[in-house]
């Protein structure tokens, strides 16, 4: 049982300025840090959120349009959808599949994104023990949507050992094979740390995929440094302070965003 030596984080570049100076924080962590209390924070972190939301600071929080509770209720197992949220937003997310985060990409656009290259080995050698890897998109629960719970998110040492089957045990389902790879790769809360991790750093125009390019990994530690500099400007981008939480502005006409 391998994870690639890549994987790959989607950002907003409006948030840019946060993560060069805390890293990658949950969602939950950002609503904590932004003061956000009660049942202001209970509209954000428990329920579905239906718009791109815009905390104090300019920091922004993505939808989730793909996981309506009444979906969710059909596929949980043993926890409500105001259980779910809350564990989903406590968590770091980290594609392992550059198509998956392509088509995120497309869903989030046309605000601009840009995508941190991650040195996996890095990653786990710091963070192992607040590492856990998924077998689905545990953020999409549209047209059939595969059975979860807390089960899905299986700790990165128990799936090396034994693969999915802490997952097929408690929630009661087919065991997956071990060749089946995860989905998703997840840390707990935050990465304080990510750019120590980061070895590209890559923005393009809306519309254009991102494509890893194999021929430039042997150099990308050498490069990984000046990469890291480079997202400095890329991410100067000046931001509107607002007071209090709020909707940024959103094109109503916008499909569901699949993660």
């Amino acid at each position: 049982m391998k994870l690639p030596d890549r994987i790959y984080h989607l950002a907003e570049v409006s948030n840019g300025p946060l993560i060069k100076r805390n890293g990658l924080l949950s969602a939950s962590r950002l609503m904590r840090a932004s003061g956000l209390t009660g049942a202001d924070r209970d509209r954000l972190e428990r329920a579905q959120r239906l718009v791109h939301t815009e905390l104090l600071g300019g920091v922004c929080i993505r939808d989730q349009l793909p996981m309506p509770s009444a979906a969710l209720e059909r596929c949980l197992c043993g926890m409500s959808p105001a259980g779910w949220y809350p564990l989903i937003n406590s968590r770091v997310f980290f594609w392992i599949d550059p198509d998956r985060l392509n088509r995120q990409k497309a869903a989030c656009e046309p605000r601009l994104q840009v995508v941190l290259v991650v040195d996996t080995a890095a990653l786990v050698a710091a963070h192992e023990q607040r590492i856990e890897v998924t077998p689905i998109n545990t953020g999409n629960a549209h047209r059939k949507p595969a059975c979860r719970g807390v089960a899905t998110f299986v700790p990165l040492a128990e799936w090396i050992k034994s693969g999915w089957v802490s997952e097929a045990q408690t929630l009661g389902i087919p065991l997956r094979k071990r060749s089946h790879q995860p989905v998703e790769l997840t840390v707990l809360d935050a990465v304080p740390d990510i750019l120590h991790f980061v070895i590209n750093v890559v923005s393009f125009p809306t519309g254009e995929r991102f494509v890893p390019d194999a021929a430039s990994t042997k150099g990308e530690k050498d490069e990984g440094h000046r990469n890291r500099m480079e997202a400095d400007s890329l991410w100067r981008r000046p931001r509107e302070a607002c007071s209090v939480w709020r909707p940024a502005v959103r094109d109503p006409g916008r499909r569901p965003r699949p993660r």
